[in-house]
């Protein structure tokens, strides 16, 4: 051994040292630097340490200086080294914020990563480093759209009204249309999910006719009333209120909120409401769709049920609509608005303000 170089080991740090080569799910590196201090302790020479550990002279000597330097805790912490690259400046990062807030200078609605480290001469990595650093994800977008009812205000205020403080002695439904349900067959059966493959499905399919449910959510009990029916003009829509007056107790009012669909208000639509009394219609205001209860339950029932499913008929997409509002109303839940319209008409003005400023 080196003069100048003497390895004391306490009890505890032997202990330390002997577990870490005991302990099989250890790193291999943390074994041999602890197998050094332990033989150097116990008095062997570097030439047989170097035999035994199969690591040369001088990984020998610095691992014992680092035990006596830092103890055991050396032995099990990597010291860092400077990157053999230098690192970018503050101007890069500048320059490539600037340009991804600007359109690409070729025929791409946004840049990417090799677009960008091309444009730069920076890699790839750093361009992605840099973007994440400053929170920019170019590849993404949000979609977004601003009522322009003037009534905005007033409809959303009545809405809310109605889910958080119904009537009383009154049914609040929130009633909707989903069109066009395609009952689709794929040209091939897939296979069934099983441990490390997913389920298979072919990309393509055939149209096997379409339908459009009609849905009334009543949003004090969760529970649905639903008819699937060939199309949806203002015809199938009388249909369907008449479906609803018949169902909901004669003694109770009912509030109806819809959208601003045109068959809602068609003239023969506003007839029938003269003739029932009892009946309401709340409008939303435009684009809007997000407001309406309803369409909660229809993204449910295309998430769950329509999305992935296989359909050789008409028949059986509307057997399985039925059967999905029928499991519906066997374990309801009750609608429960919690956001505060407040908040909803403070961002709708920011939104108008950034899109007028910016534009």
């Amino acid at each position: 051994m080196r003069s100048g170089i003497s390895i004391t080991v306490d009890r505890t740090a032997r202990l330390r040292l002997e577990g870490v080569v005991r302990d099989r799910n250890a790193a291999q590196k943390h074994v041999w630097r602890a197998a050094i201090v332990l033989l150097s302790a116990d008095g062997v020479g570097t030439t047989e340490i170097m035999r035994r550990t199969g690591k040369s002279k001088t990984c020998v000597w610095r691992w014992q200086e680092r035990f006596m330097e830092e103890g055991v805790d050396g032995l099990l912490r990597d010291k860092t080294r400077p990157s053999r690259i230098p690192p970018l400046g503050p101007e890069v990062a500048e320059r490539v914020v600037a340009l991804t807030l600007t359109d690409p200078p070729v025929e791409a609605t946004h840049w990417t990563a090799a677009m960008m480290a091309a444009q730069t001469g920076i890699s790839e990595s750093a361009a992605r480093r840099i973007w994440r650093c400053h929170g920019l994800q170019p590849h993404r977008y949000r979609q977004f759209k601003l009522s322009n009812d003037p009534n905005f205000v007033g409809k959303l205020r009545d809405v809310v009204g109605l889910y958080v403080d119904p009537p009383a002695h009154a049914i609040v439904l929130s009633v909707d249309e989903k069109s066009q349900i395609q009952a689709l067959d794929r040209t091939q059966p897939g296979l069934p999910m099983k441990r490390g493959r997913l389920g298979t499905m072919t990309h393509d399919y055939k149209r096997n006719g379409t339908t459009t449910l009609f849905a009334a959510l009543n949003v004090l009990d969760g529970t649905v009333i639903g008819r699937n029916m060939q199309r949806h003009r203002h015809q199938e829509f009388i249909r369907f209120l008449n479906l609803v007056n018949a169902q909901v107790p004669a003694d109770k009012a009912v509030h109806i909120i819809l959208d601003n669909y045109a068959t809602h208000k068609h003239p023969k639509v506003r007839a029938w409401l003269d003739r029932h009394k009892r009946f309401t219609f709340h409008f939303t205001p435009t684009s809007c769709s997000w407001l309406n209860a309803v369409e909660g339950f229809f993204a449910k029932l295309a998430k769950r049920r329509l999305k992935r499913g296989v359909f050789h008929s008409l028949v059986d997409l509307q057997a399985a609509i039925n059967r999905f509002v029928a499991e519906t109303n066997e374990n309801p839940k009750p609608f429960s608005w919690t956001a505060d319209p407040d908040q909803i008409i403070a961002a709708v003005k920011r939104g108008h303000q950034a899109l007028d400023s910016f534009h």
